[in-house]
């Protein structure tokens, strides 16, 4: 093969659908009067957890939804912060609530995200809504698996098939993503730090999603002639620069199709976290 990859501009495709559930939000309020809520929980002070409420504040605005933050100090307890969810979780006017990770160490995030109304768990998280996605019915998906398989459905015009790899197995992507590809249809294996021969076994692939929070691991050697792509991770270099998983100067040369780091999985994460907060107030409210 030669030349360099098509780059899958995941800002670009972020700005669509913002733009599309913006249109939707518009219709809902003309016809009812009412637009979905979105509710953020933030306890203590993260910096990053900080800016990227900010960001879904913003956005959701934006797209014309009622976005509210509720920051709590780091010193919130565990019981204070379940009450709040219990208070979210009994109004009617919150469609989607989304608690900021990682949360105070003395804070057990599993008992956090199980106090999530699952109608309401906008970031897919809740065991009910992880069940619902393993036995392929609807139910809220996380949001980045949700961006990874746009990206893919656009970049590729059937998936039916084709033989993918997920590198990495963590309940917020990996195995998520991977159910997802699974009833796109695919053959999918995943891979993970005890996997053997890795290169090889991500070399037969027609598809890499690479979500295993290592720079650079991905070699450009390691990637199929032509395949696509599609790196999850976002790690700050020693020089402040963001790398992906994937070794992005080498496998461009050789995909087919790829996602550059930033710009290409991380705004769709926000814009999927919006998609399922629209999908939220229509199962809700109909």
């Amino acid at each position: 093969m030669t030349g360099e990859a098509r780059i899958i501009d995941g800002k670009a495709t972020a700005a669509a659908l913002r733009a599309e559930i913006g249109r939707e939000v518009a219709a809902i309020k003309a016809a009812r009067g009412i637009v979905p809520g979105l509710h953020v929980v933030l306890v203590g002070e993260d910096p990053a957890s900080k800016v990227y409420v900010a960001s879904k504040e913003k956005l959701a605005v934006e797209v014309g939804m009622n976005s509210v933050a509720h920051r709590l100090p780091a010193e919130t307890t565990e019981a204070e912060l379940l009450a709040k969810l219990a208070e979210l979780n009994a109004d009617d006017s919150v469609d989607g609530i989304l608690v900021q990770l990682p949360l105070p160490k003395h804070i057990n995030t599993g008992r956090i995200i199980d106090a999530i109304d699952p109608a309401k768990d906008v970031d897919g998280l809740h065991p009910i809504n992880a069940g619902l996605l393993a036995g392929g019915k609807n139910g809220l998906v996380p949001c980045t698996p949700l961006g990874c398989m746009l990206l893919l459905k656009q970049a590729l015009p059937s998936l039916s098939g084709l033989d993918a790899v997920v590198i990495g197995r963590s309940e917020l992507v990996g195995r998520p993503v991977a159910q997802l590809l699974l009833q796109a249809d695919c053959t999918v294996t995943i891979a993970h730090s005890r996997t053997r021969d890795l290169p090889g076994v991500v070399k037969r692939a027609d598809i890499v999603v690479a979500a295993v929070g290592r720079p650079r691991m991905v070699k450009g050697d390691w990637i199929r002639p032509g395949a696509t792509v599609i790196d999850v991770g976002i790690n700050r270099m020693p020089d402040g620069k963001l790398a992906g998983d994937v070794d992005f100067a080498e496998a461009v040369k050789v995909a087919g199709a790829i996602t550059p780091v930033p710009g290409g999985v991380g705004p769709m994460t926000i814009a999927c976290l919006l998609k399922n907060t629209l999908a939220a107030f229509h199962a809700r409210r109909g």
